[in-house]
């Protein structure tokens, strides 16, 4: 993890730390809370950063239950007796995209109560089924030609995390400021910052681990890419299992 940096051609600039949840619940009734390996994984990132000597200048969070469990889970472990003197300011720009309703418009079958746990349940490897299901399903909300199906388009979910970016980086124009969110804002961003094509995006999206690193920089209303997909605290020696996507 790099030290922070104030500057970007001799001009102030922000520091913008983008944070994927630790591992959440899936399979479960509810998705939307950290299993007990995600409260593991976002604690070994609170106890690198206080190893490595940084301090944040603000904390944002998306709204769901999993981005504010990380940051607790983070913010206790590294700033300890601190963390309560700095409050997460929540943002809904950072909230995931509707993964339900994204689902839903390519296979309405899984509506039906109790339908996608008896799908599960057959499969060999459930995360693996699963996942297959849910690509395909949000290669057809991407690609664009079902827009108006969504309450949000992937355009305009992409906008909506770019103007949360902005608006924490103004908020604090030389400062570090970590961010709590989920695999689509940050896959949203990095495309954006990058101009990677829509068709690229999901190979960019299913690369995120949870409880990984991406950092930018931000200076007159653009941004860089200084770092992706950092796991660099949860690279430890016969444990594996700390790595995790979903």
């Amino acid at each position: 993890m790099p030290q922070h940096d104030r500057t970007l051609g001799g001009e102030v600039m922000s520091n913008l730390y983008l944070v994927r949840h630790g591992q959440a619940s899936f399979g479960s009734r509810d998705y939307d809370q950290l299993s007990p390996l995600g409260v593991t994984q976002s604690e070994l990132l609170g106890r690198w950063l206080a190893t490595c000597g940084l301090r944040p200048d603000q904390v944002m969070i998306g709204t769901m239950r999993r981005h504010r469990q990380t940051a607790k889970a983070c913010m206790g472990a590294w700033l300890k007796d601190d963390a309560s003197k700095l409050a997460p300011i929540e943002d809904d720009s950072f909230n995931e995209f509707d993964h339900k309703e994204v689902l839903l418009r390519t296979h309405p079958e899984f509506a039906e109560p109790g339908y996608l746990e008896q799908f599960l349940a057959e499969q060999v490897d459930s995360r693996r089924a699963f996942q297959k299901v849910f690509a395909k399903s949000v290669a057809r909300w991407v690609e664009g030609k079902h827009d108006s199906e969504y309450t949000e388009s992937w355009p305009g979910f992409r906008t909506r995390c770019l103007a949360g970016l902005v608006r924490a980086a103004e908020a604090v124009p030389d400062g570090n400021i970590w961010v709590f969110t989920s695999g689509g804002p940050i896959s949203a961003i990095t495309q954006h910052i990058l101009d990677i094509p829509d068709s690229k995006v999901l190979d960019l999206n299913w690369s995120i681990l949870n409880a990984s690193v991406s950092q930018y920089g931000h200076r007159k209303g653009k941004a860089r890419l200084k770092q992706f997909n950092s796991i660099a605290h949860l690279t430890l020696p016969d444990r594996a299992d700390l790595l995790s996507y979903r």
